[in-house]
């Protein structure tokens, strides 16, 4: 970097750096933290975007099914680290607002370890259900081999898809939205590259696309642990530190298993819808696909939102703050859906044009225009779900938002999907229409977007602090 780009980051990072939001007016640490973390989840979203691009281009429709196809799989297995992870935030924000020096290096130090088992854990696991799973799901054979491949090479790199997103979200508890953003911008350039070489130059296919995200995501891994081991002025991590504890790992799982639990039922109806989706052949699962990812673009504010609100809740239930609390939560709710209507607004005028970055099949951009359409007035609700949820996470009350979940994936939308599809059998669709996977998908925000400030309302998220500020 020349000294010009340096002197220009230094600026940023000077005025978007570690935030300590127990002080100072909310609405300016909400969106001073936002700002690198929306970065950062903006070039998350191009990871496995520039995969489906390069996929669909270079290798075909049916390659882009296969990627599809392994999603849900993905996310299933990926429970225990949404666990620590979750668990790990909210310690780890809770004891930076304290300002309990001791007790945080020694919360860190244990989840580092728990990242170590977790990764074990989830690489054996994906292994060895990886086809297992796929022949479930009903995999078109056309695509089946491809998915296996896919999923193979992706849990076989695990370990770096772990510590990068468990220890990007220590930082971030700790108020440190922007060295995640700069390695993450890193890793996504590099992952460009990667992609490109190895599919479009070398020939891997899928393969190619998966080992790419893999090397980019353990180039990010390594210079966020680099960092967290140099953050001297708040926390110590050290032989002494970095030890496993019975009950520690038994407060962060207590803390993060609702959020595990509650991704895992989000997981189980995304694998259950999917082999509707897997049903209705490979059109409407490359379709899928491309809306997704563009999807993935127009619910960034509003996870964005709900992961800043958590860490300002955090630091500041563990500071004591209750009022600020409040002000902030307010300010998070009015930010989410200014963002999310105006990204929602372009998502409907350039809706077309996005989903021709992964395929120029007429049939797969008609059908993908209708289905935005469909998800579009389900965004405002996905804001608001996300900043209470958000709200209850950072105060510790992990449990209602799995219960919500619990009902809105198993009574809602799952019914919802396979019922609609049932009922909309046609020559054209003898499947069912695949509205049903988004008319669902519409009705589970929507009620969760009530259910979750229902709770809210009720205000016994405050009484669930997990440490206090100590004189």
């Amino acid at each position: 970097m020349t000294q010009a780009g340096i002197g220009v980051w230094d600026r940023f990072k000077g005025l978007f750096g570690t935030q300590d939001m127990t002080r100072g007016k909310p609405m300016r640490n909400l969106v001073l933290f936002s700002i690198p973390l929306l970065l950062g989840n903006l070039a998350q979203q191009l990871y496995s975007t520039v995969d489906s691009i390069i996929v669909g281009r270079f290798v075909g429709d049916d390659a882009l099914a296969a990627v599809g196809a392994s999603l849900p799989v993905q996310n299933l297995i990926l429970v225990l680290f949404m666990a620590v992870s979750t668990g790990a935030g909210i310690i780890v924000a809770q004891y930076f607002g304290a300002k309990d020096r001791e007790e945080l290096s020694k919360a860190v130090g244990n989840s580092i370890l728990l990242i170590l088992i977790a990764s074990v854990i989830t690489t054996v696991l994906g292994l060895a259900l990886a086809r297992p799973m796929m022949r479930l799901l009903d995999t078109p054979e056309a695509i089946f081999e491809m998915s296996c491949v896919y999923l193979e090479t992706i849990f076989g790199g695990m370990i770096a898809v772990a510590f990068y997103n468990i220890v990007s979200g220590i930082l971030r508890g700790m108020g440190d939205s922007v060295t995640p953003l700069l390695y993450l911008l890193v890793a996504t350039l590099l992952n460009t590259v990667l992609d490109y070489v190895f599919v479009a130059r070398f020939g891997w296919g899928v393969m190619g696309a998966a080992v790419a995200t893999i090397l980019s995501q353990a180039v990010s891994a390594v210079l966020c642990v680099w960092r967290l081991f140099h953050m001297r002025e708040v926390l110590t991590v050290n032989r002494r530190t970095v030890r496993l504890s019975a009950s520690r790992s038994a407060q962060l799982l207590r803390l993060g298993m609702p959020a595990g639990i509650t991704q895992g039922i989000f997981s189980m109806a995304m694998v259950i819808v999917q082999a509707l989706t897997n049903s209705m052949g490979t059109t409407v699962i490359a379709c899928t696909v491309a809306v997704m990812r563009v999807d993935g673009f127009a619910m960034l504010p509003n996870f964005t939102f709900g992961m800043a609100t958590s860490t300002f809740v955090g630091q500041n239930m563990g500071a004591g703050h209750l009022d600020r609390v409040k002000e902030g939560s307010r300010s998070a709710v009015t930010l989410s859906l200014l963002v999310a209507a105006t990204l929602t607004l372009s998502l409907l005028v350039f809706g077309r044009t996005m989903i021709s970055w992964f395929t120029e099949t007429e049939d797969i951009l008609n059908l993908g225009v209708r289905m935005l359409r469909i998800l579009a007035v389900g965004y405002l609700a996905m804001g608001i779900m996300q900043v209470y949820m958000g709200i209850l996470r950072g105060a510790g009350d992990t449990a209602p938002s799995m219960w919500i979940s619990l009902f809105n994936t198993v009574a809602l939308r799952v019914p919802v999907a396979y019922l609609w599809a049932y009922f909309t059998r046609s020559p054209q669709w003898p499947k069912g229409s695949p509205d049903s996977l988004y008319v669902s998908l519409l009705v589970a925000w929507v009620s969760g977007a009530a259910l979750n400030y229902l709770w809210y309302r009720r205000g016994g998220w405050k009484h669930k602090v997990v440490v206090r500020k100590t004189v």
